[in-house]
């Protein structure tokens, strides 16, 4: 088999750019390691960014998006029980859109099942051949069968431990890796949400976030203790803790019941340079990781193959090679400036084990300047809603 790209992973960042690809008349395969329902699965963030919206909209699979989605104007954010709400609209006159990853990776599996294109699931054993050459391909087992995939490009949305990272020489990349010491224990529930817009809570006992996906479904975090698993978290412990965390009026109105789906995922930056290797091009969590605080991982991802795609639109259309030979100068600019915002919301916002009281002061004197500086709450608006790609 042939193809001009062959995207390495079927999360939303690969299908996401199999569908801009497709649009621009660029064939494509894409191969994934895990099966379809099994994508599905996976629980994941759903706060979009205005381009990654955008993203979403010029490859055809936004109107569920557009029909279902919750836009929100602002953000509540809580430091030890004193509020301030960042208006987006105000600031930037610019929103952001709450809806699942799930939902988003179903309808780019919906839209790209309406085109045609062809996805491999369940292929295991992926190997890519030749990156450094002009004739690149890939290997990969499925049904017992081995088969080639011959390929001018090879796209690595394959996430952080995939194959396409670790097929660039060691000497060639430079990693930075921040590691948190906590995670976050996350519960899904069919309770509606205590809130129509999202609080992020600052308490001595740790971090706190109320999330949604619906008017009926909500996602809530608490930060925890890396040693902490969810086995140690009951339903009634962590209902209980959520309200402590919260200023009072919310926690008494906050709805509770049975939980869908507990996890905790711990945090970490990450970020690996450069993003191409000759033919091979990295995107998403292959090449960067963000602590969730932000709301930038999926949309990082977005910003990434919206890139990609142009790179490769002016590269089959034009003739140029301007956009893929600048690619990863251009997505490392959003990408720190991301690790950036993440990393300060991180910092302010989270109780850390070996802190002390000038650290204390200082996330109350940062929260003060939000409070009381206009400019650094548009700032904050800025970054949240989404820097251009």
């Amino acid at each position: 088999m042939k193809t001009q790209v062959a995207i390495i992973g079927a999360g939303p960042s690969g299908l996401l750019l199999g569908q801009l690809l497709y649009q621009n008349g660029i064939d494509n395969v894409i191969l994934e390691r895990k099966s379809g329902e099994y994508v599905l699965s996976r629980i994941r963030a759903g706060v979009l960014e205005h381009t990654t919206v955008q993203g979403l909209e010029k490859a055809g699979a936004a109107e569920r998006m557009h029909r279902e989605g919750l836009v929100h104007e602002g953000v509540e954010l809580v430091f030890n029980h004193q509020h301030i709400r960042v208006d987006f609209e105000k600031e930037i006159g610019k929103h952001v859109v709450v809806y699942g990853q799930t939902e988003v990776t179903r309808d780019l599996m919906d839209a790209r099942a309406a085109t045609g294109g062809i996805t491999v699931y369940e292929a295991q054993d992926v190997a890519l051949h030749d990156i450094d050459g002009n004739q690149p391909y890939v290997t990969y087992t499925h049904n017992g069968e081995t088969h080639r995939l011959d390929c001018d490009f090879i796209a690595g949305c394959d996430g952080f431990h995939g194959v396409s990272r670790q097929s660039i020489p060691a000497d060639v990349l430079k990693t930075y890796e921040r590691v948190y010491p906590f995670g976050w224990l996350g519960l899904l529930s069919d309770t509606p949400p205590v809130s129509e817009e999202l609080i992020y809570a600052k308490h001595p006992n740790g971090f706190a976030l109320c999330s949604q996906r619906s008017t009926t479904r909500s996602r809530y975090y608490l930060q925890v203790p890396l040693s902490d698993t969810v086995e140690d978290w009951s339903d009634e412990r962590f209902w209980a803790e959520l309200k402590n965390r919260l200023p009072p009026a919310y926690a008494a109105r906050l709805i509770t019941g049975p939980s869908l789906e507990k996890s905790i995922a711990p945090l970490r930056s990450f970020v690996s340079e450069p993003m191409r290797y000759h033919a091979l091009f990295l995107a998403g969590d292959a090449a960067h990781i963000v602590p969730p605080t932000g709301a930038k991982g999926l949309n990082l991802a977005a910003g990434d193959v919206q890139c990609l795609a142009d790179a490769f639109a002016d590269y089959y259309g034009n003739g140029s090679s301007a956009g893929i030979d600048g690619y990863s100068e251009r997505c490392m600019k959003r990408v720190w400036a991301a690790e950036r915002f993440s990393w300060y919301m991180t910092k302010l916002l989270h109780t850390f084990p070996d802190g002390d009281e000038f650290e204390e002061k200082m996330q109350q004197a940062e929260f003060n300047q939000l409070k009381l500086t206009e400019h650094a709450a548009k700032l904050l608006a800025e970054n949240y809603v989404g820097l251009p790609y």
